[in-house]
């Protein structure tokens, strides 16, 4: 797992990469404006993001709140002397809040769980291929998928379109269900990102995904096994 460490006290990160036995690939920062230059600048992710709360210029708070801006999945973990920013903490959805000095079990104990999340999150993503590259998308984080011209889209909450190749017959085939229906020749759908249909279109965060006459019994049908499910 790649874990960015970012505490301006140097001795502290150390320690905390000590602490990770050499199994992790962990970057240190001194400070959020190193950070922020990476993730926001450079586009580089982490499954980790260490963060110490007490730190010059601007507080770990502050960092995570702009983290989870950029990174709307990241797994946030601070470390602090004190326990005064449970709440803040909670609010941004933090993953865990340990206490300096770091207990090694505890750290074990975290990346245990962020591991098997992880494993849970491979079963449920979408694999694609793109110039030669291999990749993976949770189900979580697609809106729906279309294909022109031999090139498949997979359309992201977060904005991002990824291409990749293949059939989207055959990637139907690898991912309708539960999740995802086929309600085009040219587009699978992630139902449960649906917010409302309308005629013969789905609208999906604002975006018009059209529903042919040949899927058309079957979206609907669906579409209100979950709106139901939803509301009930």
């Amino acid at each position: 797992m790649k874990i960015a460490i970012c505490d301006d006290c140097r001795q502290d990160a150390l320690r905390l990469k000590a602490l990770l036995n050499g199994n992790h690939d962990a970057v240190l920062y001194s400070g959020a404006k190193q950070l922020l230059e990476d993730v926001k600048g450079r586009g580089k992710r982490y499954g980790l993001y260490l963060i110490d709360i007490y730190m010059d210029t601007v507080s770990g708070i502050e960092l995570a709140g702009q983290l989870r801006e950029e990174v709307e999945d990241a797994a946030i973990c601070f470390i602090s002397t004190s326990d005064a920013f449970y709440r803040e903490a909670y609010d941004l959805y933090a993953v865990q809040y340990l206490i300096k000095p770091v207990k090694q079990e505890d750290l074990d104990c975290l990346l245990e769980r962020l591991s098997r999340h992880m494993e849970k999150e491979k079963e449920n993503s979408l694999w694609f291929r793109w110039r030669g590259q291999a990749g993976a998308i949770p189900y979580g984080k697609i809106l729906y998928v279309s294909s022109r011209e031999h090139t498949i889209f997979i359309h992201c909450r977060d904005g991002r379109i990824q291409e990749c190749t293949g059939k989207l017959s055959e990637m139907a085939g690898q991912i309708c269900g539960d999740v995802f229906s086929r309600c085009h020749q040219s587009f699978i759908v992630n139902m449960y990102q649906v917010d409302r249909m309308n005629g013969n279109e789905l609208i999906v965060h604002g975006q018009r995904v059209p529903v042919s006459r040949r899927y058309l019994a079957g979206i609907r049908k669906r579409y209100r096994e979950i709106l139901f499910d939803e509301t009930s």
